[in-house]
């Protein structure tokens, strides 16, 4: 993914699959379309996961996005 949104989100209260899920929906809001793929650190996965599937949209730990931090987008095509 080359362009994407970034949100931001680090609440200790909320839940990783409610915050993807917002930032899912104001993707949608702006853009006009759903997203398929979510970066995050992967500090906010699972131990043992480094990615996940939540809906349609992969949510997938890459170590350059910051702790708390959502790049969410489309996946570039091969």
């Amino acid at each position: 993914m080359h362009t994407g949104l970034l949100w931001f989100d680090n609440d200790p209260q909320t839940t990783l699959s409610v915050k993807v899920q917002k930032a899912i929906a104001y993707y949608f809001k702006k853009y006009g379309r759903n997203p398929d793929l979510c970066l995050v650190h992967p500090s906010m996965l699972e131990a043992d996961q480094r990615q996940f599937e939540f809906g349609k949209v992969v949510i997938r730990g890459y170590r350059p996005v910051m702790p708390g931090h959502f790049w969410i987008g489309t996946e570039d095509q091969k």
